[in-house]
């Protein structure tokens, strides 16, 4: 199996306003820090938390509709890969870094008191029917699944 997987899935807060910059190419290009954080218990037994924090990218006209909407504050789902980049500094110093690249991006609500919404329509995504039983009796027509065929 040559195929692999990269796929990132977050729910935090924006750590400031999203920034957005346009390249040399005139593409619009979104940068956004997420703090996410995970709680647990040391121990001692006592609550602790840890908070990381991602760097999040949103390419084209999602970044731009997007940037008009989002600030500092707002509870954010995120999908996307990971992605790590490569540069020199001014020092000529190879420098590294590892980001997200978002390819989905869901208002959760929050401090801003922000909606919810989708990056690409503002709308929620339409009902998947790929398990659906078919209509046809007998489970064998429409999507070839009867009932005895799903997993659960």
């Amino acid at each position: 199996m040559a195929d692999g997987l990269n796929k990132v899935m977050l729910i935090g807060n924006l750590g400031q306003d999203p920034e957005l910059r346009y390249t040399q190419g005139n593409t619009a290009v979104m940068n956004m820090r997420i703090a996410t954080t995970e709680s647990f218990l040391n121990r001692e037994n006592e609550r602790q938390e840890r908070t990381e924090w991602h760097t999040v990218v949103l390419w084209g006209k999602r970044g731009e509709g997007l940037q008009k909407i989002l600030t500092k504050g707002n509870r954010i789902f995120i999908e996307g890969r990971l992605q790590t980049r490569s540069w020199e500094d001014k020092q000529g110093q190879k420098r590294y870094t590892t980001e997200i690249v978002a390819t989905n991006v869901i208002l959760l609500g929050g401090a801003a008191g922000a909606g919810r919404g989708r990056s690409d329509d503002g709308g929620p995504p339409p009902p998947s029917d790929d398990y659906a039983p078919s209509d046809s009796g007998g489970g064998s027509g429409g999507s070839g699944m009867g009932d005895d065929d799903i997993p659960f």
